[in-house]
C-alpha cells in the first residue's frame, strides 16, 4: 500500500495542503505503528492536546483523533511512520490570538524496522529552538544546521546553549551514560516521546538515572552518548567534533530492552 493522506477523516486534497504551506502555522507528533498499536500512544495524544491549547487557544478532541487515526492505519500489516499534523482553515494570520477550531491531518507511510543504526557524528552548533518544549512545524533551522553538518563531514547538528549546555540535537533528543548511570541533559529542548518511554522504561528495570546541566567539554568523560526519537529509539554516537566517542553496545541493548519494556497501546 502506498501513503495515505487525511484530514479530519476524509481524504486531503491540494487545497488543504495549500492552506498549511500559505500559513506554516502548528504543531505536530511523529510515531510508529505497530500492528495497530503505538507505544506511548497517550503522551502523543497529551502533546497534541497541550499544544493545541497553546496555539490555537482551544480544545482538541483527542478520542476523534484516535478514531481517525485506527481508522487510517487498519488493515495495514507490518510498521508504519505516522505523522499528525494539526492546523486551523480559520486561522488569521492578522490576528494569530483569537481562538480557532483546530484541524487535524494524518500521513502515513509504511516503513522498514527501526533496528539496528551505524553511528552518527556531530557537530556543535550554538543555537536554541524557538517554543523548543512545542514539537511545532518550524522546521526550517533544524534542517539548515544538519545540512550544514554534513557539508562539513559530519552526519548530524548538536544543538548547544550560549551557557554552554548541550540540549539536543536537529530532530532528537540526547542521553549520556557515564558507565553507572543515564545522564539526560537539563535544558530547554523537545521533551521526546521515545526519551519518555526510555527514561520510563530504565526505571522499571532499576537503571539509575539523572537529569542535570552537561557541557560540551564534558563528553570525554562520559563511557557513551546517543541519540533517540521517534524513528529510532536508540541511536549511537561514535563523534562530536573532533572528539571520538566508544560504542557501547551492550548499554545500546539495555536501552532497546528499556525501551521494549513499553507495551505498545491498541489504537
Amino acid at each position: 500500500m502506498g501513503a495515505v493522506l487525511t484530514l479530519n477523516g476524509a481524504p486531503a486534497n491540494a487545497d488543504d495542503l495549500r492552506t498549511i504551506v500559505a500559513n506554516n502555522y502548528g504543531h505536530f507528533t511523529a510515531l510508529r505503528v505497530e500492528r495497530g498499536a503505538v507505544r506511548g500512544l497517550d503522551l502523543h495524544l497529551q502533546r497534541l492536546a497541550q499544544a493545541t491549547r497553546e496555539l490555537f487557544a482551544t480544545d482538541l478532541d483527542t478520542t476523534q483523533v484516535r478514531s481517525w487515526l485506527r481508522a487510517v492505519v487498519s488493515g495495514r500489516d507490518g510498521e508504519l511512520a505516522v505523522r499528525i499534523n494539526v492546523f486551523s482553515r480559520r486561522f488569521d494570520r492578522a490576528h494569530p490570538a483569537a481562538p480557532v477550531p483546530a484541524d487535524v491531518m494524518i500521513s502515513v507511510l509504511e516503513t522498514p524496522a527501526a533496528r539496528p543504526a551505524a553511528p552518527l557524528r556531530l557537530k556543535s552548533f550554538r543555537y536554541g529552538r524557538e517554543l523548543p518544549h512545542v514539537k511545532h512545524v518550524g522546521t526550517f533551522p533544524l534542517f539548515h544546521f544538519r545540512s550544514l553538518a554534513q557539508r562539513a563531514g559530519f552526519d548530524d547538528a548538536l544543538f548547544v546553549g550560549d551557557d554552554g549546555r548541550i540540549a539536543e540535537a536537529s530532530v532528537w533528543n540526547i542521553g549520556f551514560f557515564d558507565g553507572t548511570r543515564i545522564v539526560w541533559p537539563q535544558a530547554p529542548q523537545l521533551d521526546g516521546i521515545s526519551m519518555r518511554l526510555l527514561q520510563s522504561g530504565a526505571e522499571r528495570m532499576g537503571v539509575e538515572q539523572a537529569v542535570r546541566a552537561v557541557a560540551l567539554d564534558e563528553l570525554p568523560a562520559f563511557r557513551a552518548t546517543f541519540l533517540t526519537n521517534a524513528s529510532l529509539a536508540v541511536q549511537p554516537v561514535c563523534g562530536v567534533d573532533a572528539l571520538e566517542l566508544t560504542r557501547d553496545v551492550e548499554l545500546e541493548a539495555l536501552l532497546w530492552r528499556a525501551f521494549d519494556s513499553n507495551a505498545p497501546h491498541a489504537i
